[in-house]
């Protein structure tokens, strides 16, 4: 193509690096985290659920939350809201989570 000028595919990769632009497809910690071990029956425990403030998060956990009341006779339903979608729970929203709840479940909105 005349006017038209290609670049090796070698002298672009070398481009984007020094653009300092970061590849979304390179992956997270490499470290495995074990499943946390599950309890046999939902029967008089406490659930806790954490919110991630992504679009009708909060409508799904209620529907999950009066389902597993209702379903599977959980005793009580703790529902948590972080701060925004982006950022972590807060380390204080976790501890606190831990000593209050038998089982958590963290929801993903739309």
């Amino acid at each position: 193509m005349a006017g038209v000028r290609t670049f090796p595919m070698e002298k672009e990769s070398r481009m984007a690096e020094n653009l300092g632009f970061v590849d979304p497809s390179a992956g997270g910690s490499k470290k495995a985290v074990p499943p946390a071990p599950r309890p046999p029956a939902l029967s008089g425990k406490v659930v806790g659920l954490l919110d991630n403030t992504k679009e009708q998060a909060d409508v799904i956990l209620q529907t999950l939350g009066d389902l597993l009341r209702e379903r599977y006779d959980v005793s009580k339903v703790v529902v948590r809201r972080k701060e925004h979608y982006s950022k972590p729970a807060p380390d204080e929203m976790i501890a606190e989570m831990a000593q209050e709840v038998d089982v958590a479940i963290a929801a993903l909105g739309g």
